[in-house]
């Protein structure tokens, strides 16, 4: 008995679910289809039904990953009304963040991948940024001047992130997160 389409839709929504994940913990070259089929519940066998490639899963599950990190901020922006660029600079430092790759925000896993991989997932990543330095920017005046902080500000966040998850030493990592998110606020937004 086959399965309805619905059915078949909803597998293959749980199969990007999971491998959206993956791809924020590990990036695009560690998941496999066998591990991203059987975590779905599926079997090695059907993956074709859902997908052209693995490539093809990748590039929808980065995809996917990007986008869901702009209605994060959104919300962590909205949380401090007062100051909606130091909330964020909060939540994006924090030692929750950076203790959860796999619901955090893909531009820290993905940046490398999308420096060399297909145009699918450099788009995906250019969209992703742009989204990003539109919504810091719009916080400070949404000018040239904020543009250009907003900049600063996105790349201070991820490479921050990066460095913290990379290094081994714990106290190291705590102080990348605290002291570049300590700078960031320091500076005087460009609509004081």
């Amino acid at each position: 008995m086959g399965h309805s389409q619905a059915e078949k839709a909803a597998s293959r929504d749980r199969v990007l679910r999971i491998a959206s994940r993956k791809v924020r913990a590990e990036g695009v070259t560690r998941p496999g289809v066998a591990e991203l089929m059987q975590a779905a519940g599926l079997t090695h066998g059907g993956f074709y039904k859902h997908f052209a490639s693995r490539d093809d899963l990748i590039a929808q599950a980065a995809a996917i990953a990007l986008a869901e990190g702009t209605a994060k901020m959104e919300r962590t922006g909205r949380q401090n009304k007062q100051e909606p660029r130091s909330g964020l600079i909060d939540a994006y430092l924090s030692r929750r963040h950076r203790d959860a790759p796999d619901t955090g925000c893909a531009l820290v896993t993905l940046g490398a991948a999308a420096g060399r991989d297909d145009q699918q997932l450099k788009d995906a990543y250019e969209k992703q940024v742009r989204a990003y330095l539109d919504l810091i920017a719009g916080f400070d005046g949404d000018d040239q001047e904020a543009r250009a902080e907003a900049m600063l500000t996105l790349s201070a966040l991820v490479g921050a992130t990066l460095m913290s998850r990379a290094v081994s030493d714990s106290n190291l990592s705590d102080e990348l997160l605290s002291t570049v998110a300590d700078r960031l606020k320091r500076r005087q937004s460009p609509a004081a």
